[in-house]
Order: structure tokens, then C-alpha cells, then sequence
């Protein structure tokens, strides 16, 4: 079954997901197990479970041992819960693990969970021993026997704490008071019933609150040695249990976690008749195939099926929804399955975080590879926390073993560890110290200055001050042109005008770049936003908008109509920021254009909504505005790159001046001190730039990218056959 050339060139497209396909499969009853068998072998077809609608068919019966491998598998699974194993290092032979399964691993499950039960059964006992000991321990310092402080018909008696000890002795008057040996407030007091009814508020004035006395008789004392011996003897009971779980997971755990593998693959096969539509004589599988196997799936399942066909699935215009969920698709979609990427692998766990795209829809995992790296690297920005990154980040992958999801977290680490490097060296920033010089090419007062009246290094042309940075960081200056002491001036468009070296954290004046990143990321957003709106209109072009409407108009009213807005929003800010730093500019160059755009792109939001989403026009005359409105905040989000990278610079910087600065090796205790706390605050400073650009990074992703275009109501793709982890060969 061969693909219709269209289609196949969005299935190898990077940025789309595979193509699928309606599998039909059907033959004779006696040969379902071995289709069954067959199709767990290729681990290809996502199964559709039948719904017991067609007349003649039901569902089918599990096969003969299902229930014995159920009770299996859900031993294996609970005495894993309560083992500390993990991935096995390498894979283990199905043969291997079968044996074992067949030999002592089934009876050391049974014993595990004997023993693991055991364990909960002394750790209850424990909490109650503590509880009694607590008591007892409590009532000690009284000096009175257990079964003397309560148990009286005729006597009331008060044991417990009070704040205001004094004022218990003179409540107690009429009867017998006692009190802790500990002065810790604990008293007992016994006296008639009768009298009780006047010494309760006095008591509750005090502060009293009664203690709980335990069942049991004699010495306090003694029994709390006793209650002590037990807990001891009952610890110890529960660690020597722990230990020799332990000792059996260190030897057995792998061969666990593999055999249940097997197990849950066992069990999925011989259940999947009640997934399957069955008759008396027939049997029917539906399901969803990569129509780049669809080949080598009707291959494999002729042998066992009269009737195979896949069907390349077509999307019909208008379909699909957009940023809605599955109900609103006018037909079935397909389940969702990525393309088979190597270098962007790790970013599917970014895009698996919101949800798998919707069939046919663009997926956003290959622009991740590009734009988060990007915008980690610009917030972060430092070569000492980029190399530890990666450094994490190959120590990961090098114990990831047979964990997947390590070995993607690993390479995640290095991508965004590699982006820092690189932006690292460009900011001159290695631990928070800025190496490279700063140029000055005029004073406080505005006038040039000259060699005469620098101050500093004079070169080129230009006064240069070196960074603030130790020995064993300055060197890195040599890593650049005539050791650092360069100033190129990059010019832009929109008066983009930016020093190199890119210092951040400098005024343009002083020879930085502060206000011109900041603009710089405002920029960015605007790109980034406007590739989100680019997508979403191809989207809505081709599938509609899961409103009812499709095709050119629509996509334009829907995305266009935004696209509009943010370039005459952006035309109009910058012409405005214009005007007020450049007084002779005219006005009527961009703010007039740019404010006639945004208008007009509020009129037509306001067809927009009433048109493809219901909305009535006299609440669209309020709704429209504040929608347009609602754009802004989502571009200046983007002033985030660079604020959280200039805080992450000043939180690093401080640890350097005012601890690293400080030390002096003639007062080796100060001076260990300070090392301590100077290393502390970069470990701070490390930990904070791994967890607070990422927060950043997926933010501007999630909710300002994505929101312009993501449908996240793809089902991921399962194959029948539970994929092999950790056992290789013939199950």
C-alpha cells in the first residue's frame, strides 16, 4: 500500500509528525492468536478497541493463562513499589529472563511481599510503642504507679501540663497534688468528684491540657524500660528485613524489572481478544499503522489474515480544530507520532509537556532545538555554568544505562549547556567575573576622551578598562582578537546599535549594551510571536479553525489579523521611541502607519469574533480593544531574556566581590571561610541559572509561542507489543 505523493512529502517532513494509516485486518477465528502474536512482533499497529456496535461480532476472550499472568504481574509490580531498583544497566536476553521468571523469581516475589508486609505490620507497631513511650516518659517525673493516675469511681484526677504551676497547687487544695520532678509543668491532681466542678476553670486559666494515660499497671519506670526494649527489638526486627530486601534487590532487581517487562507484554497479548471484534468464525483488528510500515505490516500478517488493507489517512478541510480538544474534530484523528530525529530528540520532552500536536498540524519540537538553546544561552549567558552543564549533562548520558529518558535529559543539559558557552563568550562572563575591557570613549561630562586623559589603557584609539576578574579568569582574554581590547559597533536595523563586547550589564555610554538588549528582546518577541501567528495561519489555511470555517479568509481574519496588529504595534512603538529620542524625526514616518494598522486590525477582530466565534458586535465593540490590548504584554514578556540573565550577573558578581575579593591567604581560617561561602554562592548561582531560565525559556514557549497556533490534542502513538526497554531477543 503505497502513500499518495502529497502526503508523503509532509510524512518526511521534520516538522510534521508521521503519516498514518487505517489499518483493516481480518480472517478466521482459529488463526487469531497467531495474527495477535504477530502484530505484537512488529509493534506497529496503535489498536482501535472495538465498541461492540456491529451486528454478529463481540468482544473476544482473553487467552487461557490471562488470569494466572495477571496475578503474576500484579505481584511483580507491587514487590517493584516497594524495592529500590532501578533501570537495568544493560539490557537482559528474554531467554534469560523467562527462566528466571519459571525458576526461584516468582517464589523471592511471594517472599518479598511477605517480608514488605511484615515491614508495614513492625512500622505500625513502632508508631505505637512511640506513642506509649511518649506517654509514659511523660509521666515518669510523677513518681506514681501507672494504675494509680486514673481508674477511680469516687476521685477525679488532673494529670497533664500546665503554664501556671502556682496557680494548679492552690486549685489542688482540697485534694492531693503532685508535681514533676523536672519542674516541666507536668502535675497530678486528685480530689472528690463533687469538687472537680470548681477546679476545672481554675485548671483551664492555668493553661491545663490532660494527658493521655496508657493501659497497664506497676511502675511507670519499668514499663517504660519495657515499651523501650520493645521498640528496640522491634527496630531492629524491621532493619534486618530492610537489609535483606536490599541485598536481594542488589542482586535480583534487574532480573525483577525485566521479568516484569515480559510479564506486562504476556498479559497484553493474551487480553488483547477484548479489544478485537469477534464472531463465530471471524475476527476483525482495526487500528492505526506509520504508513511507512504499512508495507512490511501487510507483509507480516498475511500469513495469518484472509483480508489485510491500510488506508492512508486524509485529513478533510475543516476538520480539524485549533487549540481545542479531540471533540471538537469533525472526524477521527490519528494517534500522534514524532518523526525519527536524532538531534532534536531531546526537545520532544519539552513538547510532550504541553501535549502531542494534532494530526497534520506543524510540530513545534524542531524550532525548540533552535529557539530554546537560544534563549537559555542569552539568559544565562556564562562559560563556568555552560561548562557545568554540560558536564551534567555527560554525566547523565554516561549512567543512563537503559533509561531513555536520562539519556534525552543528558543530551537536553549539553544543548543548553552549549548555548551558554556560547553566549558566555560572547558577554566575556566565566563564574559571574566580567573579563573582557570596558571601553570609554567619553567622560562623565560628555567630552571625548583623549590620550592625554585616559585614564585607563589607551589603544587603538580608544580608552580601555580591564575587567574585574582574577588571574585564573583573566587569561581567557587572549581567546579573542588583540586580547579583548576591540570595540566593534554593529549596526541594525531599528537603530539596533550594538558594542562588542556585549556587556550587559554596562550602559551603552560606558560601552555596553544594556538598553540595547533590552530592545533586542523586544525584537525577538516579535519574531518569535510572528512565526507562532505564520504557523497558525497554515494551520487554519489547510484544517480550519474548529469553528467551522477554513481556507484563505478565515486564516486571515483569525491570524492575519494579529500579524497586522503586531507590526503596526510595532511600527508604532518604535516610531514613538523615536520621536522622543530624536526630536527633528518625523512622526508621520511610522507612528501615523503603525496606528492606522493596529486600528484597522481591531475593526477587523471585532468580524473576527463575531463571524468565527458567535460573538454579538456590542460586546465585541469592548472585547476587540481589549484583545488588541492583550498583545502587548505578551512582547514585552520577552524583556525577560535579558532581566533574568542581568539579575542572574549581579547575584554572582556580589559573591565575587564581596567574598572572593575579601580573602587573604595570610588569615588561612578567614580566608577558608570566605573560599566556602564564595564556592556556596556559586553553587547558588549555578542552581538558580539551571531552574530559573528554564522556567523562563518554557514559558515564552508555552504560553506566548505556542498559544498562537498549538492544538495539543494529539493521542501519542501506542503500538501493541509494549516496546522493549530492557530485554532483547525473541520474547
Amino acid at each position: 500500500m503505497h502513500s499518495d505523493p502529497k502526503t508523503k512529502g509532509i510524512q518526511m517532513s521534520q516538522v510534521h509528525t508521521l503519516q498514518m494509516g487505517r489499518l483493516v485486518a481480518a480472517g478466521t477465528k482459529s488463526s487469531m492468536s497467531e495474527a495477535i502474536d504477530k502484530i505484537a512482533e512488529l509493534e506497529a499497529l496503535h489498536i482501535v478497541d472495538y465498541d461492540d456496535s456491529e451486528d454478529g461480532f463481540s468482544l473476544g476472550v482473553p487467552g487461557e493463562k490471562s488470569e494466572e499472568v495477571g496475578r503474576d504481574l500484579v505481584k511483580a509490580r507491587a514487590a517493584k513499589s516497594v524495592l529500590p531498583v532501578s533501570a537495568p544497566s544493560k539490557p537482559m536476553s528474554a531467554n534469560e529472563v523467562r527462566s528466571r521468571l519459571e525458576g526461584s523469581l516468582q517464589g523471592d516475589i511471594e517472599e518479598i511481599l511477605e517480608i514488605s508486609s511484615r515491614i508495614s505490620d513492625l512500622e505500625t507497631e513502632i508508631g505505637a510503642l512511640n506513642e506509649q513511650e511518649s506517654s509514659l516518659s511523660e509521666l515518669e517525673p510523677l513518681g506514681v504507679d501507672l494504675d494509680l493516675l486514673s481508674g477511680y469511681d469516687s476521685i477525679a484526677a488532673f494529670v497533664g501540663r500546665v503554664e501556671d504551676i502556682e496557680a494548679a497547687r492552690k486549685a489542688s487544695s482540697r485534694g492531693l497534688f503532685l508535681a514533676s520532678s523536672k519542674q516541666d509543668g507536668m502535675v497530678g491532681i486528685f480530689l472528690r468528684k463533687e469538687d472537680s466542678h470548681e477546679v476545672e476553670p481554675i485548671l483551664e486559666s492555668a493553661g491545663f491540657q490532660q494527658s493521655q494515660i496508657p493501659p497497664g499497671s506497676g511502675s511507670v519506670s519499668s514499663l517504660l524500660s519495657e515499651v523501650r526494649e520493645k521498640k528496640n527489638s522491634t527496630a531492629m526486627e524491621k532493619s534486618q528485613l530492610e537489609e535483606k530486601l536490599e541485598i536481594w534487590s542488589k542482586s535480583n532487581g534487574e532480573a525483577l524489572v525485566c521479568g516484569l517487562e515480559v510479564l506486562e507484554r504476556d498479559h497484553e497479548i493474551l487480553t488483547a481478544p477484548v479489544r478485537i471484534a469477534v464472531s463465530d468464525h471471524a475476527f476483525v483488528i482495526d487500528g492505526w499503522v506509520e504508513m511507512r510500515r504499512s508495507e512490511e505490516v501487510i507483509r507480516g500478517l498475511r500469513d495469518s489474515c484472509i483480508h489485510v488493507e491500510i488506508i492512508p489517512f486524509e485529513m478533510k478541510a475543516g476538520a480539524g480544530g485549533h487549540g481545542h480538544s479531540d471533540h471538537h474534530h469533525s472526524q477521527e484523528m490519528p494517534p500522534i507520532a514524532y518523526q525519527e530525529r536524532k538531534s532534536s530528540r531531546p526537545m520532544e520532552l519539552l513538547t510532550d509537556a504541553v501535549g502531542r500536536p494534532a494530526y497534520g498540524r506543524i510540530d513545534p519540537t524542531v524550532f525548540m532545538l533552535v529557539s530554546y538553546p537560544l534563549f537559555f544561552g542569552i539568559m544565562l549567558g556564562d562559560m563556568a555554568y555552560g561548562l557545568a552543564s554540560i558536564a551534567l549533562g555527560f554525566f547523565l548520558i554516561s549512567r543512563s544505562g537503559t533509561s531513555e529518558m536520562m539519556m534525552l535529559g543528558g543530551r537536553f543539559l549539553t544543548y543548553i549547556g552549549l548555548a551558554t558557552v556560547g553566549f558566555g563568550y560572547l558577554y566575556g562572563e566565566f563564574a559571574g567575573f566580567e573579563f573582557l575591557p570596558h571601553i570609554k570613549s567619553y567622560d562623565y561630562a560628555g567630552d571625548p576622551i583623549t590620550q592625554a586623559t585616559c585614564n585607563y589603557v589607551w589603544d587603538h584609539g580608544s580608552c580601555y578598562k580591564d575587567g574585574h576578574a582574577p588571574s585564573w579568569v583573566s587569561w581567557m582574554t587572549s581567546l579573542y582578537p588583540n586580547d579583548g581590547r576591540i570595540h566593534y559597533v554593529l549596526e541594525g536595523p531599528f537603530s539596533i546599535s550594538l558594542a562588542y563586547p556585549f556587556h550587559r550589564v554596562a550602559l551603552v555610554d560606558d560601552g555596553g549594551n544594556l538598553e540595547h538588549l533590552i530592545l533586542l528582546t523586544i525584537y525577538l518577541g516579535v519574531i518569535h510571536i510572528m512565526i507562532g501567528l505564520a504557523i497558525g495561519f497554515r494551520d487554519i489555511l489547510l484544517y480550519g479553525n474548529g469553528h467551522g470555517g477554513f481556507g484563505l479568509v478565515c486564516a486571515f481574519f483569525e491570524k492575519g489579523t494579529w500579524m497586522l496588529l503586531l507590526i503596526g504595534g510595532f511600527l508604532f512603538g518604535y516610531g514613538f521611541i523615536m520621536d522622543q529620542n530624536y526630536p527633528g524625526h518625523s512622526s508621520a514616518e511610522l507612528i501615523v502607519p503603525g496606528a492606522a494598522l493596529a486600528g484597522t486590525s481591531v475593526l477587523m477582530l471585532m468580524w473576527t469574533l463575531y463571524r468565527y466565534h458567535g460573538v454579538p458586535f456590542p460586546i465585541n465593540v469592548g472585547l476587540a480593544p481589549i484583545e488588541a490590548v492583550g498583545m502587548m504584554p505578551s512582547v514585552i514578556s520577552y524583556v525577560r531574556l535579558f532581566a533574568v540573565g542581568a539579575v542572574g550577573v549581579k547575584i554572582a558578581e556580589t559573591a565575587n566581590v564581596k567574598l572572593y575579593d575579601n580573602i587573604n591567604f595570610d588569615e588561612p581560617v578567614i580566608a577558608a571561610l570566605l573560599l566556602a561561602g564564595w564556592l556556596l554562592g556559586q553553587l547558588f548561582a549555578l542552581i538558580l541559572g539551571l531552574f530559573s531560565p528554564n522556567i523562563h525559556a518554557a514559558r515564552l514557549h508555552f504560553v506566548e509561542w505556542m498559544r498562537q497556533y498549538y492544538d495539543s490534542s494529539g493521542e501519542p502513538f501506542d503500538p501493541f507489543g509494549a516496546k522493549s526497554k530492557f530485554v532483547e531477543g525473541d520474547y
